[in-house]
This record gives structure tokens, C-alpha cells and sequence, in this order.
């Protein structure tokens, strides 16, 4: 029987958002392959992480070509982010907190990529003048990761609607981060 691997990654993923903690047995199983089966594809839980990391970064990229963060106001943009990035929520989430991923003063270049991509529409929009100076652009890219782990982890756990994920994120972080005209 041919094992699909982006479906054994998929389950793997949706597990371990869910309970960061899981062994690989319980992976093989949300999978639906024997643990031996997991192992001839990923040699342990580091090499599993390391696959799902690539995965997210492929997909956190294309949610982040999706989003056309070049077009319109960059305010705009970062609505059209967080509404693109939805569908992967649950991964970026796991991936966040994954302490793993973080070794020392290494950081993977295709999150250093993802960092600038964000960074650079909060920073054009703090040139526009639609977000706050004192603000950096470096973390408010903090804030929005952070902010769409939460908002995963509280879709997950039942805590708050499906529907609500774009509003409730983009209401909070514009909110705080939008620069507020004096009169």
C-alpha cells in the first residue's frame, strides 16, 4: 500500500495542533498507518517537525502571495492576510510553539523570508501613516502570529466560532495597531 506523505503530514499536523505533546504511535494512528510506516518516512519526531515546518512555510507563503500584500493599503493587506492565512491556522499555531524549530541563533531562512514579508507591509504602513511609529515592525509580526496561534487554539478548543477567526484577529490588532488621528 503507497503511503501519501502531505496526508500522513496533514494528520500529523491537525494532531499536534491539538495536543502538541503526541507520541509518534499516536501520530501513525491519527493517520491511519502503523508506526513502522511512520518511521520508514520520518525518522523520529525532530525529522517529523522539521517536515511539517516546510510544510507550513509553503503554505504560510502562499497564503501570504494570496493576500496581495503589495496591493492597496496596507491595512488592507494585512485584512487579506489574516482571512488567507485561516485555512492554515492550526499548523502556524503548532509551528510557533514548537520550541523545536528554534535552535540557538538559527533561525530558518524561509521563516527569516516569511518575517521580512510581513514586517515590510507593517513597515509600508507605517510610512502611509495608517500604523503607529512607536510600533515596531518586527513586533507586529510577533502580534500577528501570536494572535493567529490564539485564535487557532481557541477555534480548536470550541471557545470561540469558526467564523469569528478573521474578524476577532484583525479587529484586535488593527485596533491597537492603527495610528489614531488627533483632533
Amino acid at each position: 500500500m503507497s503511503v501519501d506523505r502531505t496526508q500522513v503530514l496533514r494528520a500529523a499536523a491537525a494532531l499536534l495542533a491539538r495536543k502538541s505533546t503526541s507520541t509518534m504511535d499516536e501520530v501513525a494512528r491519527a493517520a491511519g498507518i502503523g508506526r513502522a510506516t511512520l518511521h520508514r518516512h520520518f525518522a523520529g519526531r525532530d525529522a517529523l517537525v522539521r517536515a511539517l515546518e516546510a510544510m507550513g512555510i509553503e503554505e504560510f507563503e502562499a497564503a501570504l502571495d494570496a493576500a496581495r500584500l503589495d496591493d492597496g493599503p496596507a491595512d488592507e493587506a494585512v485584512r487579506r492576510l489574516i482571512a488567507q492565512s485561516e485555512a492554515n491556522a492550526q499548523l502556524l499555531a503548532f509551528l510557533v510553539t514548537e520550541n523545536q524549530l528554534f535552535e540557538g541563533d538559527q533561525v530558518n531562512e524561509g521563516w527569516a523570508r516569511l518575517d521580512a514579508r510581513v514586517s515590510d507591509v507593517f513597515k509600508r504602513g507605517q510610512e502611509e501613516g495608517v500604523f503607529r511609529i512607536d510600533l515596531s515592525p518586527a513586533w507586529l509580526t510577533e502580534a500577528l502570529y501570536g494572535l493567529i496561534s490564539s485564535c487557532a487554539w481557541a477555534v480548536m478548543d470550541g471557545r470561540v466560532a469558526a467564523k469569528d477567526f478573521p474578524f476577532m484577529i484583525t479587529e484586535l490588532l488593527l485596533g491597537g495597531a492603527r495610528r489614531s488621528v488627533e483632533k
